[in-house]
């Protein structure tokens, strides 16, 4: 069974469609995906430039690299674990902030 079973159908003109349809290219979303936002009361996102897919992915493997040195350091006791451990979070702060800047959708002005 469909979760959503209520179907709506509405016209455009020419120059609303374009507009709608370039709209939509641009969030990367399917046309329903987009109006559900806007139901929602959110503004859809374009979606990212294609290297920031390849960005992130950096900055996620530099992550995961500095958590192996991080759980060897707490073992060794080899480095100040202390200093290391701020500067991880502060990565993965900041991948988490890119993402939701760069990603999520904004809610609309009342």
């Amino acid at each position: 069974m469909r979760k959503r079973n209520v179907r709506v159908q509405f016209w455009l003109d020419k120059k609303e469609a374009e507009s709608f349809d370039k709209k939509v290219k641009r969030s990367g979303l399917s046309r329903e995906s987009y109006l559900r936002h806007l139901i929602n009361g959110l503004i859809p996102t374009d979606a990212p430039p294609p290297d920031y897919y390849a960005m992130m992915r950096e900055l996620h493997f530099i992550g995961n690299n500095l958590n192996q040195i991080a759980q060897k350091a707490h073992v060794l006791n080899a480095i100040d674990v202390k200093r290391y451990d701020k500067n991880a979070l502060a990565l993965n702060k900041a991948v988490t902030e890119i993402t939701n800047a760069v990603m999520l959708p904004r809610k609309m002005p009342v």
